[in-house]
């Protein structure tokens, strides 16, 4: 049965929230890896998650389901793909480079995907579709170098180091969690298959945590820090983690993840608004350039 149009909106919609929330993380967790450890600021993260997640599948859809041994193991590489590894790699990659260049680093990721979805599950994309991802690249791209894009590349790849390594394989953590959700969601709905990848995630970020206990002190339990991390789990996680699911089952993950492009659009936004970074004309005709590319994407039929 296909979607309706109202169902589509509402799709776009909340993928576009994703996106928001997604960009105001980059400045949340930038912030909580300077006063806390990276692992510990992650499982925060997703126990957060998690809580809220079993109140969510309790609420909306009275329990989880019991999983199959099929179901299992997909949810597994869910937690380890889309959580465990990526928020490893993720703030791994905050603690050492700076917002913008991360930012250029996830424009890759609806390329990455696009691409791995054609090989893999043969998913016919057509001109129109690759001409709307490269175009909200190519936006993506103008915002965060303010215009410069071949200067910035160029930049990028003489200066490639541990933050940019990093950052890659959180892209490629991402993609590959992407692209499993499509083969979760056929048996599972969003919700469940979200909260259970969280629960997995949550696990093996608690025990790679352990190694920072350590590093823990008394002056890091103060409201500021449980607020950033409330917001990483609740907004961050849950809440987005859902909608972008329900965007895979709906319309693709091709389609789903260009919408990924607007997350530095937004991240650069409420830097401006929270932390009074300027803005540039290079960031207004990006963002259009990115908006165009994304209703190209997901308005054409080959």
């Amino acid at each position: 049965m296909s979607p309706t149009s109202q169902s589509l909106r509402s799709a776009y919609i909340k993928l576009v929230l994703c996106a928001f929330f997604w960009g105001a993380t980059f400045i949340a967790g930038r912030i909580a890896v300077q006063v806390m450890p990276p692992l510990t600021v992650a499982t925060g993260r997703f126990v957060v998650a998690s809580l809220l997640l079993l109140v969510i599948a309790y609420r909306v859809e009275g329990g989880l389901p019991k999983l199959s041994h099929k179901q299992l193991w997909v949810t597994l590489l869910l937690g380890l793909t889309g959580v465990a590894i990526y928020n490893v790699f993720f703030f791994g990659a905050l603690e050492r480079m700076p917002a913008g260049k991360t930012a250029l680093l996830v424009a890759l990721s609806p390329i990455m995907t696009a691409v791995t979805v054609a090989l893999i599950l043969k998913e016919r994309l057509g001109p129109y579709r690759w001409g709307g991802i490269a175009l909200a690249l190519i936006g993506t791209l103008t915002i965060v170098t303010k215009g410069d894009i071949l200067g910035a590349t160029q930049g990028l790849l003489q200066s490639f180091g541990w933050g940019e390594l990093l950052m890659l394989g959180a892209i490629v953590s991402w993609v590959s969690y992407t692209v499993i959700s499509r083969f979760a969601l056929r048996g599972l709905s969003p919700i469940a298959a979200t909260t259970y990848a969280s629960l997995w995630g949550a696990l093996v970020l608690g025990l790679a945590a352990i190694t920072e206990i350590d590093m823990l002190g008394p002056e890091m339990l103060n409201w500021s820090n449980f607020f950033t991390i409330f917001y990483l789990g609740a907004f961050g996680s849950a809440i987005a983690f859902i909608w972008y699911n329900e965007g895979v089952k709906m319309i693709g993950p091709a389609r789903t993840v260009v919408f990924t492009n607007l997350v530095p659009v937004f991240g650069l936004l409420l830097s401006y608004l929270i932390l009074d970074e300027p803005v540039y004309l290079s960031m207004v005709i990006g963002g259009a350039i990115v908006i165009a590319g994304v209703t190209l994407t997901n308005q054409a039929k080959k």
